[in-house]
């Protein structure tokens, strides 16, 4: 974490700089375009951001990382642990603990629902024992704590022109959107797993299973079958990122060019999914460095917009400087502020 982003953000304890540094090294090491995105914010939200990706990532990784011998009974008395060091730290605003301090501090700072958090833990409990889905609305109940909540807890960070209750639809709407992408992204690795976020009655639409997806895991070979359900749930999936763009309009327009640099980035692995073949179970797809630059730079140019436009309208009218002569000359006893008539 720089400095100049923690001094931004008034973050002056040393054991609390400490713990917003380490849940940024979770964001740069585990989520490129998430980090990516978070880049483009203004400094002093950045460690807000950070901390919030820093323990979805520490609890996700206690239920997904492959390469562990540890049990599913181990893994959920260490989520039990975790839920009780992040209520404890909920309540004190602190913690012992670097990531859930950062947490907690974040929650305060910014007057975050904690039942976000509660739902968020849920969903990962169920992660060690649900391993498939048998409709869509099973599998969006799991994720209203997977990832609806992820960008409910965002909005307060991000700000808003409209009421907060107004852009949480779809503020929840494009935590989904980024997950089920995510999902068809990892068909392969989930399946390592054990686990199929598909769910079951799309799958059987087109013939599909889990032992044909196995099949295919296993032997590498292809299926139309296959193809026509990872298409159907690239469909389902387009249609929630419909859900959520009217959101981006919704937020503070110094925020809106991190999100929407997220919503094409993630929306591009869809076309990435889209243009091999639709091959994700047996490799995982990524978008090229090549359009993640582009589109980090358009990022760019719309926070230079952005930032333009906040100075502009601090900046007084020429009519307002005029009111503000005419009141001082009215009345001599009130002197004209020269930060008034300042140029930014």
């Amino acid at each position: 974490m720089s400095d100049r982003e923690l001094d931004a953000a008034g973050i002056h304890d040393p054991a609390l700089r400490s713990a917003y540094a380490r849940c940024r090294q979770l964001n740069a090491r585990h989520g490129k375009t998430y980090f990516l995105a978070t880049r483009l914010l203004p400094p002093e939200r950045r460690p807000a951001v950070h901390a919030l990706y820093g323990f979805a990532r520490w609890a996700d990784d206690i239920v997904d990382v492959l390469d562990t011998t540890e049990t599913a009974e181990q893994r959920s008395a260490h989520l039990a642990r975790l839920q009780a060091g992040l209520e404890q730290g909920l309540q004190k605003a602190t913690s012992s603990e670097p990531v859930v301090m950062a947490l907690a501090d974040t929650a305060r700072r910014y007057d975050i629902d904690p039942r976000h958090f509660s739902d968020f833990m849920d969903s990962m409990r169920s992660d060690l024992d649900v391993t498939e889905y048998p409709t869509y609305e099973d599998l969006r109940l799991y994720m209203h704590g997977s990832a609806a909540v992820i960008g409910l807890q965002m909005l307060p960070i991000l700000g808003t022109v409209v009421p907060l209750q107004e852009a949480e639809p779809h503020a929840a709407a494009l935590g989904v959107a980024f997950q089920l992408t995510n999902f068809l992204r990892d068909v392969g690795e989930d399946l390592d797993r054990g686990r199929v976020y598909l769910p079951a009655n799309l799958l059987a639409a087109h013939a599909v299973d889990r032992d044909l997806l196995q099949w295919s895991r296993v032997t590498g070979r292809r299926d139309p079958r296959i193809t026509a359900a990872l298409k159907a749930f690239e469909d389902l999936t387009r249609g929630v990122y419909r859900q959520a763009a009217p959101g981006i309009a919704m937020l503070d327009p110094v925020s809106r060019p991190c999100i929407r640099t997220a919503f094409v980035l993630y929306g591009g692995i869809l076309d990435a999914v889209a243009e091999d073949g639709y091959a994700v179970v047996h490799r995982r797809t990524a978008v090229s460095r090549r359009r993640r630059a582009a589109v980090a730079i358009d990022g760019l140019v719309r926070v230079a917009a952005a930032r333009v436009r906040t100075r502009h309208a601090a900046r007084p009218t020429p009519s307002e400087i005029e009111e503000h002569s005419h009141s001082s000359a009215t009345h001599p006893s009130q002197p004209v502020e020269p930060a008034a008539v300042e140029v930014a």
